[in-house]
């Protein structure tokens, strides 16, 4: 009897656990959505997995320019030329993230720090929103505005 009860107080335990996950999921996911797409395509600069993160529709609102998926692999095997590659430590600071069904929009501060051979280059601070649908392979960027944070 003991060993029965401690069974289903396991399994009670990690049901409860799996239902608070799922009940966060969406907002998680689309966190982590965009800190894997800049830590996996901008520190990396891994034009090949722009399909993992964005629509094939995908915009960005960069400073006034207008980017899609292609500008941004060119982007990306231009940044590749030059040498040594920099790298780039993103942190984000969520400010709401709110999910409709399949469609959620986020927005954010974004803080990169840009080093190369270990010495830091510059601090860059955007405010960062984006749009991101769920789709059959999981929740994917349809757009994303950035514009700099102004300097305090």
């Amino acid at each position: 009897m003991k060993k029965l009860f401690l069974l289903l107080f396991f399994l009670g335990s990690h049901l409860t656990t799996f239902a608070q996950q799922k009940a966060l999921s969406d907002e998680i996911q689309i966190q982590n959505l965009i800190q894997e797409s800049f830590d996996t395509l901008f520190s990396t600069f891994n034009a090949g997995a722009i399909e993992r993160y964005y629509t094939q529709d995908f915009i960005l609102l960069e400073d006034g320019e207008i980017w899609d998926n292609e500008f941004i692999k060119n982007y990306f095997n231009e940044a590749i030329k030059k040498q040594p590659i920099p790298t780039r430590v993103n942190k984000f600071d969520f400010i709401k993230t709110e999910v409709d069904g399949n469609m959620a929009w986020i927005a954010y501060n974004n803080y990169a720090t840009i080093s190369r051979n270990g010495e830091i280059i510059r601090d860059i601070h955007w405010i960062e929103s984006a749009v991101a649908i769920k789709t059959p392979n999981g929740w994917r960027l349809k757009m994303l505005h950035s514009t700099p944070a102004k300097k305090e």
